[in-house]
């Protein structure tokens, strides 16, 4: 199903890109590969691990980490051959078929290959153009994988990954309701091609090497009917405009890293290490086409170059001491179609340190200080003042309290954390708005506050209560306050930021579900989320509502196959994903303030597995 492209930890990431080169807080690596800002590959079809780590990762990641990583692991080749086929449907037109089949090609040869596809006239209806698969779904996933055993040393892995995905873009509405009236609908695809190529070579019982490749190139296209409405809705003030934003992405990477064997502990073999270098490049190129104005082209060439380490040392059997630390080379250069040219090179640090202690047989402790960084860029929007072109990185310090627990005989087990995240130069998306031709245009462009904040706890629980009733549960209550900061627009005049809740960082969020078994085979599970509150973004006021959504789920599973029921948001609740501080209502002279997106209403189907 459709996943969102960009993604926030902790109240800290971007929300979308328009015109600019963004570099995300939140990194996405598939496989090895970094899909950072490509998130339509991210679907989890066939995935066997989803690490969500919370916090900068400046060691492990380096720039495109500030506040954490999503790092996506798929099935591995298997040498027995096994497989299995997916179906679903449900409402709104909704299908998807899949598959995978796995084993041995040779001895030492083992392949694995995926695919899934699904569809959906999705959720808008478009009651101009009578139509309602405008914000359709369109999207196809398979990778392929070969793992190879050169010989009792050394083992290599190849990967290939391929996306095409092809929805509508037709989401905005004048009435603030799920029915659009654009004369243009638009487009959010991708389509990307991807390698890694992985080594895994034991050099001699000290020190193993390993390295990994990757390539990967992708075409994006976003778009959109800019007045979100027909030509004749209101004749005395429309205006009609199609905006296209064409994206090329080409990125290459490698990772070099010597660890520590079996015998390469140091310091009296107390110490475990890591060392190693990394290297990547990407370029980014745009074409912008937009009603009545020139074409704009913009490229963007980036590279980085990394030396990190870690050292964990043993300081007896219940305490671990974890360092480690990155110096990284960050460039940007920058051309565009309005003679724009301009650089940045930066020179950035990151890094952990851990304490764990084994409080108990039941209980772990740690403690942890990071630093973590997102390189600086340039704004390429020609209208504004020379001392707004480019922007800083971002440096956030933050320090993690946390206690992992096992407890009623491993029933239950839990993890509790505080955190505290400091942001020095707080890369922050800025737009104003103005009137053009009589009709509202916006630009956006990025700066840095001085500082921000985000600090709070999380709690997740696993409790089997009984042999067949579990319950989850997972909580965040979440402070963010935003540095200094002035916007102007002609909309709504003069907004100063001091200290306000950061935009899509709600104060509280939670998750639970409890599953039922009702036999060995038939089972029981209601989920419910929810969400407080929160503003759509840093240069205006306009909030969503609290919300609570439910869901539920009945599934059958024998050894060979699995039948289930779902249903999401089964109470059919409205509730707001999206917010515009503008006017862009011709009806009323644009003088509306305030226009909402909503998320999933009402879905249900039906899925299954067949197994071999």
């Amino acid at each position: 199903m459709v996943v969102s492209t960009i993604y926030q930890i902790r109240g800290i990431g971007e929300r979308s890109q328009f015109i600019d080169p963004v570099n995300p807080s939140v990194g996405l690596v598939i496989d090895g590969i970094d899909m950072t800002g490509l998130g339509g590959a991210a679907t989890l079809f066939d995935v066997k691990q989803v690490e969500i780590l919370r916090g900068p990762q400046g060691t492990r990641f380096g720039a495109n980490a500030l506040a954490g990583m999503i790092n996506i692991r798929s099935n591995d080749p298997t040498k027995e051959t096994e497989g299995y086929l997916s179906a679903r449907a449900g409402n709104y037109d909704s299908y998807g078929l899949g598959g995978a089949l796995s084993g041995s090609l040779s001895d030492s040869v083992q392949g694995r290959i995926a695919v899934n596809g699904y569809q959906s006239d999705g959720f808008i209806d478009n009651i101009f153009l009578d139509r309602d698969d405008t914000n359709n779904i369109d999207e196809v996933v398979a990778r392929g994988k070969l793992a190879f055993q050169l010989n009792e040393d050394t083992d290599l892995g190849l990967t290939y990954l391929y996306a095409d995905i092809d929805n509508g873009y037709d989401a905005f509405s004048l009435d603030n309701t799920r029915e659009t009236l654009s004369d243009e609908p638009g487009t959010d695809a991708q389509d990307t091609h991807a390698l890694a190529l992985s080594s895994d070579t034991q050099l001699n019982s000290a020190v193993i090497l390993q390295t990994e490749l990757t390539a990967s190139k992708s075409d994006v296209e976003y778009s959109f009917d800019e007045d979100w409405a027909f030509v004749g809705i209101a004749p005395d003030w429309e205006y009609s405009s199609f905006d296209q934003y064409l994206r090329d992405y080409e990125r290459q990477s490698a990772d070099i890293r010597l660890m520590s064997g079996t015998d390469g502990r140091i310091f009296g073999n107390s110490t475990d290490w890591v060392a190693g270098i990394y290297a990547m490049q990407r370029s980014e190129d745009l074409t912008r086409n937009r009603t009545g104005k020139p074409q704009y082209r913009s490229e963007l060439d980036a590279a980085s170059f990394a030396a990190y380490g870690e050292l964990s040392l043993y300081l007896g059997e219940m305490l671990r001491f974890i360092a480690g630390a990155r110096v990284e080379n960050w460039t940007n250069e920058f051309n565009d179609s309005n003679d724009l040219n301009d650089a940045t090179d930066e020179t950035l640090v990151g890094g952990r340190i851990t304490l764990e202690a084994l409080v108990s047989n039941e209980h772990l402790a740690y403690a942890t200080l990071a630093r973590g960084y997102k390189a600086g860029g340039v704004n390429s929007e020609p209208v504004l003042d020379d001392e707004l072109r480019t922007f800083d990185a971002e440096i956030n310090h933050s320090i993690e309290l946390g206690l992992k627990s096992s407890l009623l005989a491993d029933s239950l087990k839990t993890r509790i954390a505080a955190f505290y995240i400091d942001r020095t130069d707080q890369q922050i998306k800025n737009s104003f708005s103005y009137m053009e031709d009589g009709a509202p245009k916006f630009k956006d462009y990025i700066g840095n506050t001085k500082n921000g904040k985000n600090y709070g706890f999380e709690l997740e629980s696993d409790w089997d209560i009984t042999e067949r009733l579990n319950w989850e549960l997972s909580y965040g209550y979440l402070i963010s306050e935003i540095g200094e900061y002035t916007y102007e627009s002609e909309f709504y005049g003069v907004f100063v930021q001091d200290g306000r809740q950061q935009a899509h960082a709600p104060q509280y969020s939670a998750a639970t579900a409890l599953t039922y078994g009702l036999t060995d085979a038939l089972s029981v599970r209601l989920e419910s989320e929810a969400k407080d509150e929160f503003y759509f973004s840093d240069s205006h006021d306009l909030k969503s509502e609290a919300y609570v959504l439910w869901h539920a789920r009945v599934a059958y599973t024998q050894p060979t196959y699995e039948v289930a029921l779902f249903g999401r948001n089964l109470t059919d609740r409205e509730y707001e994903v999206r917010g515009f501080g503008f006017g862009n209502d011709p009806r009323d002279g644009y003088s509306s303030y305030g226009h909402y997106q909503y998320g999933e209403p009402l879905t249900y189907g039906v899925e299954g597995k067949l197994y071999f």
